[in-house]
């Protein structure tokens, strides 16, 4: 059983801390939305779908006010890697089920955001996984993903997974993992795949997913806000 864990993830870091890690970013984009945290999800081209799960972010985001000390804001962002807006948002998702292609120019930004002390989370929905490597590759030809260990402290930070990863979603019978890429030993790009997050964080009737796996997929993306944003 999955069981909170009181631990040094308090919410009422987050704030302080991002500011301070963003302190040479952009924050004076769309006021509305500095009144508590937000997710922003990427809209990228080459044709994948990056608007996939749509419920999936608002229902995050609801979980995350109900089971932790984070103010959120009343839903998620939408942002291109070229808007002015990027550097306001501590925290970039990405999802879809076909190609990522990023410009010559969203790569320098993406880069300068990561660089910066920003965060990117990629949740595979099947059908990204080339694409998407090959952009991050583009990113950082130096770096590559690495498996976080199943006692990595992502996976008790705020919820306990002895286990690691949960499986959401079963598309080709692989083993669901957390690959990361670092700066130092910073997470600056979390790769989730075979797991398909996303799906589980969408509303109950979409996929007709038990709850204790819409709860897993649940507690295992606040796990994911509560690192980011704390270390």
């Amino acid at each position: 059983m999955i069981e909170p864990q009181q631990t040094r993830c308090h919410a009422v870091l987050v704030f302080a801390l991002l500011v301070y890690l963003l302190s040479g970013l952009r924050v004076d984009a769309q006021p509305e939305r500095t009144a508590g945290f937000t997710i922003a999800r990427v809209q990228y081209d080459g044709g994948g779908d990056w608007y996939s799960d749509p419920s999936s972010l608002p229902n995050l985001m609801s979980f995350l006010g109900e089971q932790t000390t984070i103010i959120v804001a009343q839903g998620p962002a939408r942002v291109h890697l070229d808007d002015e807006e990027l550097f306001s948002f501590p925290y970039l998702y990405m999802t879809g089920h076909g190609n990522v292609h990023l410009t010559a120019p969203q790569v320098d930004r993406l880069r300068h955001y990561l660089d910066a002390g920003g965060f990117l989370h990629a949740d595979d929905n099947y059908g990204m996984d080339e694409s998407f490597r090959r952009e991050m590759k583009r990113l950082y030809p130096s770096k590559s993903f690495v498996e976080l260990p199943i006692d990595h402290g992502l996976f008790n930070c705020h919820f306990d997974f002895p286990l690691g990863l949960p499986k959401i979603h079963e598309h080709d019978g692989k083993r669901p993992q957390a690959l990361a890429l670092f700066d130092g030993d910073r997470i600056i790009v979390l790769y989730t795949y075979e797991t398909d997050l996303g799906d589980g964080w969408e509303d109950a009737h979409i996929h007709n997913d038990p709850e204790i796996t819409r709860q897993a997929a649940l507690r295992m993306g606040t796990n994911i806000v509560v690192w980011a944003l704390t270390h």
